[in-house]
């Protein structure tokens, strides 16, 4: 049964992951309450899962690698909870709700080693993973563009020009404009790039092991997507515009550009044959 209930916390945590972006990057009072509920409920069968897998096992202290990870995010949530309860200070959830799901889902899919019931199964998830990160990688390539190009639109708008004078950048878009591109295609890559760390996380420990956290490339994946989770934050809650957007997404590119690289020094695995 306590693989059931983990099963159980990590749905909740996942569709807690979810309610937290409105309620932190759009301040939605709603989906603020909606978060807490569902982390509260997450939490609680979480609890029951983590006392009844060592009740099962007559000791109190994990071993198991599957044990240390799902006490692991136990121990995240529960810091969470404590400091909105003492701050009110739910922000935080936009970082420590995915790590605790992330950290979740693999126990949730068995204590032991997770295996695909086919190889055909397997391709699927590693289609998904690899399109969900291209589409990451170019929502962010768009953004950036959209940002450069409303610095060029904002000098351009700032000269004084003699009337009837044309000038070589009259194709670019409104201000307006260029500004709800970059921050759409902001989020959208957000949204991709954490459905490819989900699917990627099963398939390397399915696949790897334990190896899977030795990868420099996996290392700065999650490095990348808490850069990208900060950079979206600040965004929005200092309505970042301008110079200052257009550096903070060129950050969070180049943190993209070295995941690339440190594909190709990966020894656990590379997009190319080994």
């Amino acid at each position: 049964m306590c693989l059931l209930w983990l099963r159980v916390a990590a749905i909740l945590y996942a569709a807690a992951s979810v309610a937290v972006l409105p309620a932190v990057l759009y301040r939605r009072t709603r989906w603020r309450g909606i978060c807490v509920h569902l982390a509260g409920m997450a939490f609680f069968f979480h609890f029951v899962s983590c006392v009844e897998m060592l009740a099962q096992a007559h000791r109190w202290m994990p071993v198991g690698v599957r044990e240390v990870e799902s006490l692991l995010g136990f121990a995240i949530v529960a810091a969470f909870l404590m400091v909105w309860w003492l701050y009110d200070a739910i922000s935080l959830g936009i970082f420590a709700l995915p790590i605790a799901f992330f950290v979740v889902l693999v126990p949730s899919l068995g204590l032991e080693r997770y295996t695909f019931p086919s190889e055909g199964v397997r391709i699927g998830w590693l289609v998904a993973h690899i399109t969900a990160l291209l589409a990451a990688y170019v929502a962010l390539s768009f953004s950036l563009l959209a940002s450069v190009l409303y610095l060029f639109q904002e000098r351009r708008l700032k000269r004084k020009r003699k009337p009837g004078q044309a000038s070589s950048l009259d194709w670019l878009p409104p201000l307006d404009t260029l500004e709800r591109i970059a921050r759409a295609t902001l989020e959208f890559g957000f949204l991709c790039i954490t459905i490819g760390l989900v699917i990627g996380s099963v398939l390397a420990q399915e696949t790897f092991g334990a190896a899977y956290f030795c990868d420099p490339k996996i290392i700065l994946s999650f490095v990348l997507w808490a850069v990208y989770a900060a950079f979206l934050l600040v965004r929005r809650t200092t309505s970042l515009r301008g110079r200052k957007a257009a550096w903070l997404c060129g950050a969070v590119f180049l943190v993209m550009l070295s995941v690339l690289v440190a594909n190709v020094f990966s020894q656990v695995h590379r997009y190319g044959p080994r």
